[in-house]
């Protein structure tokens, strides 16, 4: 059956619009959080892996960094063990830890790897204990109410902070052709495991690995101004701005400071775009327009 004239125009005009991007990228190394809804709708888990193997056949190194936040609140839950956050943590006794290591490390990451394998990559899966690629330490929680005369000292557990990434493992993977699936797990004195922040994770390793492009996926359709129109084109100095001035707020705190980190740490451009759009991935990198919010250390 063949396309009819205005439908073979489209497609030709998607595939020339893709062609310089493909021709700019080739040889990068793009650094691509996972999680969000993308993680739990099968129709988009199965769009994000396309995207992700066809990255790596026009000559792109994507390196995937996973969450599971909702998928560990399931089986804990299956355990008879409720979920318990202090300000969107997850306080992550030992107990707990080994039901993150069981489904980070295992379930959601063998998924991950599975689903890109189905459509014709070659993905590896990584936990951040594999050749100490994510060296961490436990994560400091202090909190402090007017009331209060010094501040309160949380422990929230196993949760961690990378110290150090030690992206060896990652780099022998890529350059055997192969696509690392990386479960954000660190390790600590004496082996001690962390749960660690996924965002934080994706946004040390990009630094580390020196990526063109650090893509995190989310649920909503990027930074926001007080009208709801998605902001992009935005340079560090303006989301400093939008900061400051209350514009960006609450829940997208921590993942936008995660994106001027990576961007004052070499990182080229970060991304934040809706994980809920099919194909978000190479919609926002091989076209024109984008999706999302583009954010850069300066104006080019």
């Amino acid at each position: 059956m063949s396309l009819d004239p205005s439908s073979a125009i489209h497609i030709a005009h998607v595939l020339t619009e893709a062609l310089p991007y493909i021709q700019r990228f080739k040889g990068k190394t793009m650094v691509i959080k996972y999680g969000g809804n993308a993680m739990t709708d099968d129709a988009l888990k199965d769009g994000f892996a396309r995207d992700i193997v066809l990255m790596k056949l026009v000559g792109m190194n994507p390196v995937v960094v996973h969450g599971g936040g909702p998928q560990i609140g399931c089986l804990l839950s299956r355990l008879g063990k409720q979920s318990e956050f202090v300000d969107g943590m997850r306080v992550t006794d030992s107990e707990t830890m080994d039901v993150v290591e069981m489904v980070l490390g295992g379930l959601v990451n063998k998924e991950i790897v599975t689903l890109i394998n189905n459509h014709g990559g070659k993905a590896i899966g990584l936990s951040g204990k594999d050749g100490n690629l994510i060296r961490a330490k436990q994560l400091k929680f202090s909190r402090q109410s007017p009331e209060m005369d010094v501040p309160e000292i949380i422990d929230i557990g196993h949760v961690g902070e990378v110290t150090e990434i030690c992206s060896d493992a990652v780099d022998m993977v890529v350059q055997g052709g192969f696509i690392p699936v990386i479960a954000p797990i660190g390790v600590g004195e004496e082996g001690a495991s962390y749960n660690i922040n996924a965002d934080l994770v994706a946004g040390k390793l990009a630094e580390v690995l020196g990526a063109e492009k650090l893509i995190l996926l989310t649920n909503t359709a990027g930074l926001l101004d007080k009208e709801d129109n998605v902001l992009s084109g935005l340079t560090t100095a303006d989301v400093n701005a939008l900061i400051a001035d209350g514009t960006v707020y609450g829940g997208m705190l921590p993942k936008t400071r995660c994106a001027l980190e990576a961007i004052n740490g070499g990182v080229r451009t970060v991304h934040i775009i809706d994980g809920r759009q099919q194909h978000a991935v190479l919609l926002e990198i091989f076209t024109d327009d984008g999706i999302g919010t583009l954010i850069r250390g300066r104006r080019e």
